[in-house]
C-alpha cells in the first residue's frame, strides 16, 4: 500500500485530500500517512462537507487517545513486550504501530474500515514493523494476551466491549477522551495525560483530555 493509494481512498470522501507523512505532536516518535491541511486554501464546500459527514475517513486523522496510548506503550515496553496483542478500532494504526515497536510478539489490527486497515499497514512499514489485520472482531483467531483500544466508547452502545475485551484477553490496556466515568471497577485509571486530534480539528477542550486505564481477570 503505497501514499497514493492512500490519496486514493481519502479523495472517495474529499476529492482534493492527499495524505502526508506526519508525526502526531502526543507521539512524536512514530511516524504517520496522514490528512495534509494544506490541500485546503479555503473552507469545504457544501458536497465536501457531505461527504465528509457521509463517509469519514477516522483513519486520515489521529485521535488525541490514539496518540497518548501509543506513546503510553513506547514508554512502558513490558505493558507489550512478548505478548500477543489485538487492537480494536484500530483506525490510522498507532497503537498497533507502538505495540509492535515496544516488542509484541504479534500484533493484529482490527477494524470494520477496510481503508484503515490498509492504512495501518502502510503506516506499520513506514516504521519498519509488521501487522496482521483482522476486519470482523468476532472473526479473530486464536487466543491473545492483550486488547488495546482507543477512543471507541463515543457511542453508549459501545459500552458492552468492556466486557467483550476482557473476555477475549486477560489484560486490557483502554484510553479514551469522551466518557468521564467508565462505571466498571474492572478498569483501574492509570493517568490522564493532554493530546489533541492530529490534524487539530479545534474539537471541545474536554476532549483533549485522555484518560488511560488498565483492566485485568
Amino acid at each position: 500500500m503505497t501514499p497514493d493509494d492512500l490519496n486514493q481512498l481519502l479523495q472517495h470522501t474529499l476529492p482534493r485530500g492527499r495524505v502526508a507523512i506526519s508525526h502526531p505532536q502526543g507521539c512524536p516518535d512514530i511516524g504517520l500517512y496522514l490528512f495534509d491541511p494544506a490541500v485546503l486554501s479555503g473552507p469545504l464546500s457544501h458536497d465536501e462537507a457531505q461527504a465528509v459527514v457521509a463517509e469519514p475517513a477516522y483513519w486520515s486523522f489521529c485521535w488525541a487517545s490514539g496518540q497518548v496510548l501509543a506513546n503510553w506503550l513506547l514508554q512502558h515496553p513490558e505493558q507489550v513486550a512478548g505478548k500477543r496483542v489485538i487492537d480494536f478500532g484500530c483506525g490510522s494504526g498507532i497503537v498497533a504501530v507502538a505495540a509492535a515497536l515496544a516488542g509484541a510478539r504479534e500484533v493484529v489490527a482490527c477494524d470494520l474500515d477496510p481503508a484503515a486497515l490498509a492504512a495501518a499497514q502502510a503506516n506499520a512499514a513506514l516504521n519498519g514493523v509488521q501487522l496482521t489485520v483482522c476486519d470482523d472482531w468476532f472473526k479473530r483467531q486464536g487466543a491473545f494476551d492483550l486488547v488495546t483500544a482507543a477512543d471507541v466508547l463515543y457511542d453508549p452502545d459501545n459500552r458492552p466491549l468492556l466486557d467483550d475485551f476482557l473476555q477475549a484477553a486477560p489484560q486490557v490496556l483502554l484510553a479514551d477522551s469522551r466518557v468521564k466515568v467508565l462505571g466498571d471497577e474492572r478498569y483501574v485509571r492509570q493517568a490522564v495525560i493532554e493530546a489533541r486530534t492530529w490534524p487539530d480539528l479545534n474539537e471541545f477542550e474536554e476532549f483533549n483530555q485522555v484518560r488511560i486505564y488498565r483492566a485485568s481477570r
